[in-house]
């Protein structure tokens, strides 16, 4: 009876350490992605407007980044459209028409520094209300004299040299 009795407690206890064995190798690989992904909110702004006029520049943002010209031209004629409902945009509208109607990618870059610093005025006016936007900067940008630019993301990816330079600049404000 003891004899079954111990064979019993140590049965218990083996699956014991195999349950727990099991359980500590359960798949960690997705926290990682969880942490970030809750680190990338994208904006939400109350001025529904200025919402949409924000995702269209960071559509053409992306498309400087990728550096595809075509493309860069599509997102700032979206943006030149969606600052017409905007209140107080006129200037950001006409900067948005000048990328638009840029021929390459030189030129339209150029044009961004200067349609990136009036809607950094614009967004910072109508701070989101959820999210967080932020204030790039890259000091090589426009012959070296430096060019802002907006994000949705910490990770600095830049509009101003693609891919032959994406890593340069840093975040310098944080609008929420």
């Amino acid at each position: 009876m003891k004899n079954v009795m111990s064979k019993k407690a140590l049965l218990v206890a083996v699956m014991a350490l195999i349950s727990l064995g099991v359980y500590a190798q359960h798949d960690h690989s997705n926290h990682g992605d969880k942490k970030k992904m809750a680190q990338h909110i994208e904006p939400v702004f109350k001025n529904k407007e200025v919402g949409s006029t924000y995702s269209h520049y960071i559509a053409l943002k992306d498309a400087l980044v990728a550096s595809q010209s075509g493309e860069v031209q599509k997102a700032a004629e979206k943006l030149k459209q969606s600052l017409e409902s905007v209140k107080d945009a006129k200037t950001v509208q006409e900067e948005a028409g000048k990328i638009a109607s840029a021929s390459n990618l030189d030129d339209q870059r150029k044009a961004f520094a200067s349609l990136s610093k009036e809607m950094a005025v614009l967004v910072k006016a109508n701070a989101p209300s959820k999210g967080e936007v932020y204030l790039d900067y890259c000091p090589m940008a426009n012959g070296n004299t430096g060019a802002y630019w907006l994000s949705s993301q910490r990770e600095i990816k830049n509009p101003y040299f693609g891919d032959k330079m994406l890593k340069c600049g840093s975040v310098k404000e944080t609008i929420k």
